[in-house]
């Protein structure tokens, strides 16, 4: 419960810290601000409520706060539907549930035989703390070969923090990649906030990794669902890959991320080249 006041506090002030008072109609008269972003006070203007009230919820004081408040709130500080999510999560938290297991995740049958019919379009399928739990052949073609690590490493965050040589020169804009993935993170702290697994993981990588302390302190929630990878293939070269997002009904803990690339265009070519080495030969050419 603790930790949810602190998250909840942070995250208010780091939306907040964001909004000049120009991006949202306020003049700015070229005074020295001693803090970036809105002051308190100009927050709660523009959200409808007293600088009191504003501060409590931003000391981590949720208690009795109305979901009309909250969309004040939400909405001038302009968030987005994950961060407006988020911010309903932390501040009116529902009652807590089983501890999830530490365990990792095993994906769905059902998704595990939609894989094996995908043959011609790199996929995998990924668990809530990250976990690559399945892919098919041109994934591994396109990622890396991921059965040839032992289970535990077998995690986006773990693989692009703990392991950045092997990833750094794949994709291209690597700062958005590191984005992406504790954005991601923390989105799922605050749909599992019990899940000890998910804490221990954001421990070690916080412990371990500069980068990724600095931009989970950032608390950035988001959840792509689509856009545009671009990577550089040790052997194909570069490519730019839409990718699509898909949870199973019934189910928010696991996803489906497929990647395409725009029909009659080198990224096309490209993968059909992947596609046709097989991942023998790709094993051999990376090996070299």
């Amino acid at each position: 419960m603790e930790q949810r006041r602190s998250d909840l506090g942070e995250f208010l002030r780091t939306r907040r810290a964001r909004l000049k008072p120009e991006d949202v109609g306020l003049p700015d008269y070229g005074r020295q601000r001693r803090v970036p972003g809105l002051r308190r006070e100009e927050l709660s203007h523009l959200a409808g409520v007293s600088v009191a009230y504003y501060t409590r919820l931003e000391q981590g004081d949720g208690r009795n706060v109305s979901a009309e408040v909250l969309e004040s709130i939400a909405r001038a500080l302009r968030l987005t539907e994950s961060e407006h999510a988020h911010l309903m999560r932390l501040a009116k938290p529902k009652a807590p549930g089983p501890k999830p297991a530490a365990r990792t995740q095993q994906a769905r049958l059902g998704l595990l035989r939609l894989l094996d019919a995908i043959d011609v379009i790199p996929a995998y399928v990924i668990g809530r703390r990250a976990e690559l739990l399945a892919w098919n052949r041109l994934a591994a073609a396109l990622f890396g070969d991921w059965s040839r690590l032992p289970a535990p490493e077998r995690n986006w965050a773990r693989l692009i923090f703990l392991s950045p040589d092997r990833y750094r020169e794949l994709f291209v804009d690597w700062e958005q990649k590191q984005i992406d993935a504790v954005s991601a993170l923390r989105l799922e702290a605050g749909r599992y906030p019990n899940d000890r697994g998910l804490s221990a993981l954001v421990g070690e990588l916080s412990v371990k990794n500069a980068d990724f302390r600095r931009l989970w302190a950032t608390h950035d929630v988001k959840e792509k669902q689509r856009g545009l990878q671009r990577l550089r293939h040790p052997l194909v070269g570069e490519l730019s890959l839409r990718f699509e997002s898909f949870r199973p009904a019934g189910d928010a803990d696991q996803s489906l991320i497929t990647f395409h690339a725009e029909p009659s265009t080198p990224s096309e070519d490209a993968l059909r080249l992947l596609a046709n080495w097989g991942l023998d030969a790709i094993r051999a050419g990376t090996a070299n």
